[in-house]
């Protein structure tokens, strides 16, 4: 277990987001729990408020997301119901949960068509939603509970909860945007794939207007962070990309050639991606490479439906990547739109998986001689790496290597440091 160093001076944070951070379902989820669990480690005690509740039942156990609600971590929601261990919902929010998680059970075409006219009753026609606004009374609730803590330093997750930086009672207070992405360029990434957004404008002057209200932005690689600096010279603009702590494989556990394996939430972007590549890539692999099987794991598989093609193993959401990822040759990411760091490709890598991707998929990761990416610009390319590596079994043990020590570069103290410093520094 890795032992980090203490902070100097303990302090009170506050997180404001909607969604319990936890790893292993979503990437931003993961990069807040991996910031919370940082600080917490420091000494700090870390209040995450959740000023508009997403929960994924009405009742919610904070234990499994491991943020030890007993010692330096708490969870408070504006209208929640709290006790030790767990939080929950009132009985009207609760249906609404409730309705939402029984759409999964129905067939893949009925679940999608009762899906989108449930969001068209907020959102209008959309196949995405990139983020909510804080509403009002939200924002309001959230501001008068932090003014009552008076942390040392409040964390917001996105621009989506940026608005509440505007209530006069958190004048003088430390603020960190968390930014997770540059949303007017994964707006306009999507848009350009035809899809209808959520919000249906934003704009890169909306979103400067929305990072200026914090007084730093953390940006979560490294191109990013540039763009963001150039666009905000009046504020402090940092990096704090996820971290990537190597999960090695155990020698009883054997790489199985012609095994690939993909990684991802439902998201649009995922969704996107996996459809294409299922479409266009995996013929062209399974001619390269007749013994190819692929495992999906995350709700992009659900969301996928029946009728996979031959090869093709949608397990959902699992507990645990490792004896999938433990097994794999390789790894794909058929990212083709969005912005933004690849969490799904540093989780494979932290495995010791190679990863064949695209360029938008690689971007904003640390250039190495050695670095675990094969990058493919088209379908063909795509498929031809792809079996290459699931293929090249004298390799697998190199790749692995490589891998590993990748990890190096993204390890907590090392990828925090500038936002360890934002957060704890003094006057």
């Amino acid at each position: 277990m890795r032992v980090e160093s203490t902070a100097a001076r303990p302090m009170r944070l506050v997180l404001v987001t909607d969604e319990v951070p936890r790893p292993g379902l979503a990437g931003h989820l993961a990069v807040n729990h991996a910031i919370l669990s940082h600080f917490a480690a420091r000494g700090h005690e870390v209040i995450v408020l959740l000023a508009q509740p997403r929960l994924p039942w009405p009742v919610q156990r904070l234990a499994p997301a491991r943020l030890e609600p007993a010692s330096r971590v708490r969870v408070e929601g504006r209208g929640l119901l709290r006790g030790r261990g767990w939080i929950a919902v009132p009985p009207r929010p609760a249906l609404r949960i409730l309705a939402r998680q029984a759409l999964g059970l129905l067939p893949v075409g009925p679940r999608e068509r009762l899906r989108r006219r449930a969001r068209a009753g907020e959102y209008g026609l959309v196949d995405a939603v990139l983020g909510r606004f804080l509403e009002p009374a939200a924002a309001d609730w959230a501001a008068a509970r932090i003014a009552d803590l008076a942390p040392g330093a409040v964390l917001v997750d996105t621009i989506f909860r940026a608005p509440l930086l505007r209530d006069p009672r958190l004048a003088g207070t430390r603020s960190v945007l968390i930014a997770h992405d540059v949303f007017h360029r994964r707006h306009a990434s999507l848009s350009a794939r035809g899809l209808r957004l959520h919000p249906a404008s934003l704009t890169r002057e909306e979103e400067c207007g929305l990072l200026r209200l914090a007084r730093v932005v953390a940006a979560i690689q490294p191109e990013e962070e540039a763009l963001l600096r150039a666009l905000l010279p009046d504020r402090r603009v940092l990096c704090a990309p996820m971290p990537a702590v190597p999960r090695p494989r155990p020698p009883s556990v054997a790489r199985e050639p012609g095994l690939l394996a993909f990684v991802g939430s439902d998201s649009v972007h995922n969704l996107d991606g996996i459809r294409w590549f299922l479409a266009e890539v995996w013929p062209l692999l399974r001619r390269l490479l007749p013994g190819a099987r692929l495992e999906i794991c995350g709700s992009v598989g659900r969301a996928l439906g029946p009728g996979l093609p031959r090869g093709v193993r949608a397990r959902g959401i699992v507990p645990d990547l490792a004896p999938v990822l433990h097994r794999a040759a390789c790894a794909v990411a058929p990212v083709l739109a969005g912005s933004g760091l690849k969490i799904k490709l540093l989780d494979c890598v932290a495995h010791g998986l190679p990863v064949v991707t695209t360029p938008v998929g690689a971007e904003g990761f640390a250039p190495t001689p050695d670095r675990p990416f094969a990058v493919a610009t088209d379908a063909e390319a795509f498929a031809r790496e792809a079996a290459r590596l699931a293929a090249d079994e004298a390799g697998f043990a190199r790749r692995e290597r490589a891998a590993l020590d990748y990890c190096a570069l993204y390890a907590p103290d090392r990828v925090f440091a500038a936002l360890t410093e934002a957060v704890e520094e003094t006057g």
